[in-house]
C-alpha cells in the first residue's frame, strides 16, 4: 500500500456479499436497511468489485462483515475468506474480522486463527445486531486476545438502519450501542484500541466524552452525510479530538463520493481536514511503520492447517 498515493482511508466499509452469492444479514434486514438509507438497486458487492471501486478513486477501505448468527440465524460471510479475497487487493484493501461473541471460547479461538494465520487487522462488532453487551463480561477473553495481538476494534454505536421501519425493528435493540458500555472496556482493556463507529446518535456526547477520556478510544464519521454531523462533533473534530477522528462512509449504503462530496462543505480547519480523511487512520493502523504480518500470515497458512 503506497499511503503517498492515496487520498483517503475510509474506516468503515462493508462487504455484504461473498464469493457464492451469499448476503450477510437475513433478506428482510438487507430490505429494511435499504428503505432506511433509500439505496435504490443492486448494493452488495464482493471483495474484487470493492477493491476496484476504491482503486479507482485513489482511495483505500478497512473491510469487514458482521457475524451475528447466534442472534440473528444467520451464517455470516466468512472472514476467513474476506481475509484470502483482500490478500490481492492489498494497495486498497485491509481486512478487518468479526466474531460472534455468544460463541465463548469458540469464538476466541477463531480469533486468534484470523489473526495469526490470516493476518486480519482488526475487528467488527455490532452490538444491536449481534445483541451484546459491549461491557458484557462474556466478551472479556476475546479481547484479551485481540488487546495481546494489538488490534484495532471498530465498534457500532448509537441508530442503526439495520432493522429500522420493520416491526419490532427486526429484533434489533438499540440499548446495546450506548457509547458508555464502551468505557468499561477502555478502563478493563487499555492497550485495546477502540473505534467507536458513526455519530453516536442519541448519545453523542456519551461518546464524546469517552474518546475525550480514555487515550485508546477513536470515533469514527460513518453511517451520516457530514452534512448532518451535530454541531457539538464537529467541534470537538476541530480541537480536542483532531488526533482521533476517522474518515468512515458505511460502504456501500453511504458511499464515499456522496460522503466525500458533502464533507468538503463542512467547517473543517485546513490543517485538520488531512487528518481526518488520511493521517489519523495510519498512525491507528500502523501503516506507517514496516509491517510484513500480513503477507507472511497468508504465506504460511497451509503450513499451520
Amino acid at each position: 500500500m503506497k499511503i503517498e498515493d492515496l487520498l483517503a482511508i475510509d474506516m468503515h466499509a462493508h462487504v455484504e456479499l461473498s464469493a457464492d452469492g451469499h448476503a450477510s444479514l437475513p433478506d428482510h434486514l438487507m430490505a429494511g436497511s435499504a428503505e432506511y438509507f433509500k439505496v435504490a438497486g443492486e448494493r452488495a458487492a464482493a471483495v474484487p468489485e470493492i477493491a476496484a471501486y476504491y482503486r479507482e478513486r485513489r482511495l483505500a477501505a478497512v473491510v469487514f462483515t458482521v457475524d451475528a448468527e447466534t442472534a440473528t440465524g444467520h451464517p455470516p460471510v466468512s472472514s476467513e475468506e474476506i481475509a484470502e479475497a483482500c490478500a490481492p487487493h492489498a494497495d486498497v484493501l485491509i481486512p478487518f474480522a468479526s466474531v460472534d461473541p455468544w460463541r465463548g471460547p469458540a469464538a476466541v479461538r477463531q480469533a486468534r486463527t484470523l489473526i495469526e494465520r490470516y493476518g486480519v487487522r482488526g475487528f467488527k462488532f455490532h452490538p444491536s445486531v449481534q445483541a451484546f453487551h459491549p461491557n458484557d463480561r462474556t466478551a472479556y477473553p476475546l479481547y484479551e486476545v485481540l488487546a495481546e495481538h494489538g488490534m484495532v476494534t471498530v465498534f457500532h454505536s448509537g441508530q442503526t438502519g439495520i432493522g429500522a421501519g420493520l416491526p419490532g425493528g427486526g429484533g434489533v435493540r438499540l440499548k446495546y450501542s450506548n457509547p458508555m458500555a464502551l468505557d468499561d472496556v477502555a478502563v478493563d482493556f487499555p492497550d485495546l484500541r477502540i473505534v467507536i463507529a458513526h455519530p453516536s446518535f442519541p448519545w453523542q456526547d456519551e461518546a464524546l466524552a469517552v474518546a475525550t477520556h480514555k487515550p485508546n478510544v477513536y470515533i469514527d464519521l460513518s453511517g451520516w452525510s457530514p452534512r448532518y454531523f451535530p454541531p457539538q462533533l464537529v467541534r470537538y473534530a476541530n480541537t480536542l479530538l483532531k488526533d482521533k477522528v476517522l474518515f468512515g462512509s458505511d460502504f456501500p449504503v453511504i458511499t464515499p463520493d456522496r460522503w466525500l462530496a458533502d464533507f468538503a462543505d463542512l467547517d473543517v480547519k485546513p490543517e485538520v481536514r488531512p487528518m481526518i480523511l488520511k493521517d489519523n487512520a495510519v498512525r491507528l493502523l500502523g501503516l506507517d511503520r514496516n509491517d510484513d504480518r500480513n503477507d507472511d500470515s497468508l504465506d504460511d497458512k497451509d503450513s499451520h492447517a
